[in-house]
């Protein structure tokens, strides 16, 4: 695409992973396309140069994921990526070119260690648990280690590892080497980069017809990729008829980069990470490619609109819990880059992939924590989606996986609400004993465990029949602390299950164990 022209074949809306892949896979497959990526080249508040960038299916799975055949299908898309991940990288160093092209394959390191300490609740416990038993149903390497031969695990006393998973094919690959070998990809492709934010989609007679900018400059195309992360909730809403697509959420999660000294030793040589816990990710710690730095990550904090940067008090838990659990010499290290961004969370946390009935217009989306995972397997399904089986054809169990995402639907749900009350009052719990909290000698946890049931089931009766939530997106007040200042989330969220009701019927979502 020239500089003046204002048309294209193909636009992608979004320039963080999820976009920059489907681009480069489309021009990549069909070189005589006119493709163009929108997005403000600064990505403030995006996910992924915030990212830790973990190459995680087996370390993501949770005491949910096989509840439910939408969680399956998540399980084994993850699961496909990370079968895809060593190739992929190789097509883009090839494609990308000297230099950032002969450096990506660097900056992939194999190995995970997945630590459940002394600090963890029974939710991180299960997961635990969870991740050895599909580890072994699906035949996958791991092994379980001494926490004594892990290099650079020192927590604290009080948080030593009770167990130490080491799983052999998973690791991280650096989100700033790939953001930049995906751009030079893109350049060598003839993808044209086009700086700005998306401000609305444009839509006619049933199709998509382009995209008006921030500036109110307009750009046409039959295609749109719709890749803005979080934002894209927002832009999909402009078009499509209400309670169509579950709304998203902004997970901001605070990550950092910390350089070693003298005192704090070399630190980890692997991904050290602890399971999925109570309400939030697991935290972890990541070797970066130059020696003594690494990545420090991460929070989530849920809101229903946007959080303009990091948040204090996460970002000290963030530092406390990745001092005390997993290596405490992290305390003498230096904050070199403090980095927060927005993950992008349908309301029922599973993604948002595929088409849908506005003609030309393509979801990529809705990713989570899994995005960067993802990128590989959602970057060739999509280009099929777009373009066409090449070669082999249509991948039918990829079709019949990733047809659980379509974005016109209603929430999924993947308990019932008396399985989702038990679980966030566990949830809570958890997060509340984690964070130090201990009950007198004479009383166990029954007292907090009643108030905090108590002040669920008060929101469900505000919210209606038929919702359920996951229990992360819930504590007593939804659906994040009070120190935000998202006031009127409760009513954002009843306004859209009304639209949904009216859109999709009275049923919202599948039920638990449903086979659609």
């Amino acid at each position: 695409m020239t500089a003046g022209a204002r048309s294209a074949d193909v636009v992608v809306i979004g320039n963080g992973v999820l976009g920059l892949s489907v681009a480069v896979e489309v021009a990549r497959q069909s070189p005589g396309l006119r493709v163009v990526v929108v997005g403000p080249l600064s990505r403030p508040m995006a996910a992924t140069p915030a990212a830790g960038a973990m190459l995680n299916c087996f370390g993501e799975v949770t005491r949910y994921t096989a509840r439910h055949p939408a969680a399956l299908a998540r399980f084994a898309l993850a699961r496909r990526a990370l079968d895809a991940w060593p190739q992929w990288l190789e097509t883009l160093a090839d494609t990308a070119g000297a230099p950032a092209g002969r450096t990506l394959p660097a900056s992939h390191r194999q190995g995970t260690y997945v630590l459940l300490g002394g600090r963890s609740g029974a939710v991180a416990t299960d997961n635990f648990q969870a991740m050895r038993r599909a580890l072994a149903e699906h035949g996958e390497p791991h092994e379980m280690v001494d926490p004594r031969d892990v290099a650079g695990l020192a927590p604290r006393s009080q948080a030593r590892p009770l167990l130490v998973l080491r799983l052999e094919r998973e690791g991280y690959v650096d989100a700033r080497a790939l953001l930049s070998a995906l751009e030079a990809a893109a350049f060598n492709l003839g993808v044209h980069m086009m700086p700005g934010t998306a401000r609305e989609l444009l839509a006619g007679s049933g199709a998509v017809t382009g995209v008006r900018l921030a500036d109110d400059s307009t750009l046409s195309s039959g295609t749109v990729v719709l890749a803005a992360g979080a934002a894209s909730g927002t832009l999909a809403d402009g078009v499509l008829p209400p309670g169509a697509v579950p709304p998203m959420l902004y997970g901001t999660g605070v990550s950092l980069h910390v350089t070693r000294t003298a005192t704090s030793g070399p630190g980890p040589r692997h991904v050290l990470r602890t399971p999925n816990r109570a309400a939030t990710c697991g935290i972890h710690v990541i070797p970066l490619a130059a020696p003594g730095h690494h990545y420090v990550g991460a929070t989530n904090l849920i809101t229903t609109t946007p959080i303009t940067g990091p948040e204090l008090g996460s970002t000290h838990t963030l530092m406390r819990e990745a001092c005390e659990q997993i290596d405490h010499t992290l305390a003498f290290g230096r904050i070199q880059h403090l980095m927060s961004g927005s993950r992008p969370i349908p309301l029922d946390c599973f993604p948002l992939l595929g088409t849908c009935s506005l003609s030309g217009l393509v979801f990529a989306t809705g990713t989570y924590r899994d995005g960067f995972h993802y990128s590989p397997v959602v970057a060739c399904h999509l280009a099929t989606t777009l373009l066409g089986p090449s070669g082999g054809g249509q991948d039918a169990d990829l079709a019949a996986d990733t047809a659980h995402f379509a974005p016109e639907r209603p929430p999924i749900q993947v308990m019932t609400r008396a399985e989702a009350i038990a679980d966030t009052v566990q949830h809570t719990v958890d997060t509340i004993q984690e964070q130090g909290m201990h009950m007198p000698f004479w009383l166990d946890s029954t007292p907090m465990e009643d108030w905090v049931r108590g002040q669920v089931e008060n929101l469900y009766d505000r919210l209606g029949d038929g919702a359920v939530l996951a229990p992360e997106l819930i504590y007593p007040q939804f659906p994040a602390p009070k120190s935000t200042d998202d006031t009127h989330a409760l009513d954002r969220l009843t306004a859209y299950l009304g639209k949904a009701r009216a859109h999709h019927g009275t049923g919202l979502g599948l039920h638990p164990n449903a086979s659609a």
